[in-house]
C-alpha cells in the first residue's frame, strides 16, 4: 500500500538562515579540529604537513574565539556565568531606551519630519493612485480594504454611530449661526440677489389673497353695521379693499422704488445687522438651534444620514473595483488627474499633509518612544535574544566562518616565516 505523504511547509523543511549558517560556522570549526588531529599524526611523514598542522590550528583558535565573541552577546557560552556575557538579555531596558532616543532624535523630531517630507510629493502620489487605482499595489490595496471593513464593523453601528451623531452634534452645535446668516443676508442685499425673493414673497401674497377673497368679504360684511348691510355698501367696501390690495402688490411687482418695498429691504437690512451684532439676537437665534438639534426628528435624521454613509462606507471597502466603477469612482479618477495637473493645489495639499504631519510628531512623538521603550522593557529576555539573533544572527555566524579563516592564514603566515627564518 503507498502511503500519501502531506508536503511539509518551507519552515519545516528549511531551518532559518541565521540557523543554518550557524551549522555551517560550527561545521567548519569541527573540520579544522579534525584537519589539525590528522595533520599532528602524519607530521613525520612530510614537512609540508606542518603548514596544514599551523593553519589548522590557528583556524581553530580563531573560531573559537569568534565563538565566544558571538555567542557572549546573547548568552552565557556553555551556560558558564562569565563576567560580561549575556550583554544583550542583561542590558535589554537599557537597549529599549537607547533605542527610543535614536528614534526619538532621528525620526521623531518636528525638524526631521519636516525635512523629510518637503521631498514627498503626497500630492502627486495620491492623484497617480486615483487616476489609475488597478495600476497599484493590488495586495496593498485589498489588504487596506479589509483593515478598513474590520475596523467598520468591530466598532458597530451604536458605538461608531454614536460618535459620529455626537461629533456631529457638537460641531452644530459650535457654530454660531446668526453671523453666518446675516452675512449671508448682507451679502445677498449688496449684490441684489435679494429682489428675486421680494418677487417671489409679493408673488405669494397675491395668490393668498386671490385665493382668500371669500375671507376677506365674510370678515367685512361681519364687521360692517345693520345700515351698510341694509344698503349694500359692505360688498362695495370689500370690492374696494381687495382692489386696493392687488393694485399695491402689483405695483410693488412693478416699482422696486415702492416705498413698501424699501420699508421691506429696511427691515432685512435692520434684521441681518442684529443678527450680525446684537447679544440678544445671537441668543434667539442659538436657542432655536438647540431646539431644532434636540428634536427627535433631527436626531433621526442625523441617524439616518450616518447609517445611509456608513453602508455607502462599507460597500466601497468591501469592493473597491465596484466602488469606483460608478460616477464617485469618476469624479474620483477627475480628482486624480486635477492633483497631477494642477501644481498650486499640489502645493497647498502637500503643505497640509506636512504641517499634520509634523503636528502629530510633536503632538505624538514621545509617546511612540515610550511604546518602543515599554514594549522592550515588556519582553523577556529569551524574546529579545531570539528576535535580535533572528534579525543579525547570519551575519554574525560570518564573522565566525572570516575568524576561522583568518586565523588560519594568520597561523600559516607565522609558521611560514617560523620556518624561514
Amino acid at each position: 500500500m503507498t502511503l500519501l505523504r502531506l508536503p511539509r511547509s518551507a519552515s519545516a523543511v528549511q531551518p532559518h538562515p541565521a540557523r543554518r549558517m550557524r551549522l555551517v560556522a560550527t561545521g567548519m570549526l569541527i573540520a579544522m579540529a579534525a584537519l589539525f588531529a590528522a595533520a599532528r599524526a602524519a607530521a613525520h611523514l612530510h614537512p609540508a604537513i606542518g603548514f596544514v598542522q599551523a593553519f589548522a590550528e590557528a583556524a581553530m583558535v580563531g573560531g573559537l574565539a569568534d565563538w565566544f565573541a558571538v555567542t557572549a552577546l546573547f548568552r552565557h557560552p556553555m551556560g558558564l556565568p562569565i563576567p560580561h556575557t549575556a550583554i544583550i538579555p542583561r542590558n535589554k531596558d537599557r537597549i529599549g531606551d537607547t533605542l527610543a532616543v535614536f528614534l526619538r532624535d532621528n525620526f521623531l523630531t518636528p525638524a526631521v519630519v519636516a525635512r523629510r517630507m518637503r521631498h514627498m510629493d503626497v500630492a502627486a502620489a495620491a492623484g497617480r493612485f486615483l487616476a489609475s487605482p488597478s495600476g497599484g499595489d493590488g495586495r496593498l490595496r485589498e489588504g487596506a480594504s479589509r483593515l478598513a471593513a474590520d475596523i467598520l464593523e468591530a466598532l458597530g453601528q451604536e458605538r461608531l454611530g454614536g460618535m459620529v451623531k455626537g461629533a456631529i452634534g457638537q460641531r452644530l452645535r459650535a457654530i454660531d449661526m446668526a453671523p453666518l446668516i446675516g452675512q449671508a443676508i448682507e451679502a445677498a442685499m449688496r449684490d441684489g440677489r435679494h429682489a428675486p425673493v421680494m418677487d417671489a414673497v409679493i408673488g405669494w401674497a397675491d395668490r393668498a389673497l386671490e385665493a382668500n377673497e371669500h375671507l376677506i368679504r365674510q370678515m367685512v360684511h361681519e364687521r360692517a353695521g345693520k345700515v351698510l348691510r341694509w344698503t349694500g355698501l359692505d360688498e362695495n367696501l370689500a370690492n374696494a379693499i381687495l382692489s386696493g390690495l392687488r393694485k399695491m402688490l402689483a405695483d410693488m411687482a412693478a416699482d422696486p422704488e415702492h416705498g413698501f418695498r424699501l420699508k421691506a429691504e429696511e427691515g432685512m437690512a435692520k434684521l441681518a445687522a442684529d443678527l450680525q451684532f446684537d447679544p440678544d439676537m445671537k441668543a434667539k437665534v442659538a436657542k432655536v438651534r438647540d431646539e431644532i438639534l434636540d428634536n427627535p426628528a433631527m436626531q433621526r435624521w442625523i441617524e439616518g444620514m450616518w447609517e445611509q454613509a456608513r453602508a455607502g462606507l462599507l460597500r466601497a471597502v468591501r469592493d473597491p473595483g465596484k466602488a469606483m466603477a460608478g460616477r464617485f469612482g469618476e469624479a474620483l479618477r477627475a480628482l486624480g488627474g486635477t492633483l497631477q495637473q494642477e501644481a498650486r493645489l499640489r502645493i497647498v495639499i502637500n503643505r497640509f499633509v506636512r504641517r499634520a504631519a509634523v503636528g502629530a510628531t510633536a503632538s505624538y512623538g514621545d509617546a511612540i518612544v515610550r511604546l518602543v521603550s515599554d514594549t522592550v522593557r515588556g519582553w523577556d529576555a529569551g524574546t529579545v535574544t531570539t528576535r535580535l539573533e533572528q534579525a543579525v544572527g547570519r551575519d554574525l555566524q560570518y564573522i565566525r566562518i572570516n575568524g576561522t579563516l583568518v586565523g588560519g592564514l594568520v597561523g600559516l603566515a607565522i609558521h611560514m616565516i617560523d620556518t624561514l627564518l
